[in-house]
């Protein structure tokens, strides 16, 4: 009997452990995503170039393009604030996709690490970044777009996939303050259309 309760014991304070440490987890999951006391904003805006992308291989100069800019700006909260504990390193980018067409099929997301340092009330830009990874040409939804695979997409019937490109901007302020903001980039997708424009 002495046993049992032992074991009960002992079993309650591994679910107790287990429940501190996935509350904690969340916590910190979350404040990164919610967190508004940092004394500066960090205010993320896009300047895009591309409308549509061409996955085909093809000779259109456009298509070396870069899709546009990301902007980046630290806005402090306060006119009075300022100093080097303001100034934001953003640390990383997030890339999502929400489709626009009534398709269901996005490309997994990814994060890509970066490094900029920008100060309070200055701005940046990321003029080099990734939207889609190597390999999401020969999965879904693009997959489908190749004339092997019919040519269409499965959830429009349309030879193209719209879709926003969600990029999402992380970083901290040198003060350790968690600050982000995302931006998007409506695009079309297609399979040798004409080219990039």
């Amino acid at each position: 009997m002495r046993t049992r309760t032992m074991a009960n014991q002992s079993m309650k304070k591994v679910i107790a452990l287990v429940a501190c440490a996935l509350a904690a987890a969340v916590m910190g999951c979350s404040n990164e995503l919610t967190s508004n006391s940092a004394p500066v904003d960090l205010v993320v805006t896009n300047t895009q170039n591309l409308q549509q992308l061409d996955l085909a291989e093809n000779t259109d100069p456009d298509c070396d393009e870069s899709v546009g800019t990301i902007n980046m700006q630290v806005v402090p909260k306060n006119a009075s604030i300022g100093g080097t504990l303001n100034s934001v390193r953003v640390t990383r980018y997030r890339v999502s996709y929400q489709r626009t067409d009534g398709g269901r099929l996005v490309p997994s997301p990814f994060v890509r690490t970066i490094d900029t340092l920008i100060a309070s009330g200055s701005t940046g830009t990321i003029n080099e970044f990734v939207i889609l990874e190597a390999d999401a040409v020969r999965q879904a939804p693009f997959a489908a777009l190749l004339p092997q695979n019919g040519g269409r997409d499965p959830d429009t019937g349309r030879p193209l996939v719209k879709m926003d490109v969600i990029v999402e901007i992380f970083g901290e302020t040198l003060g350790g303050e968690n600050v982000f903001d995302s931006t998007r980039f409506p695009l079309d997708f297609c399979f040798d259309c004409g080219g990039c424009d």
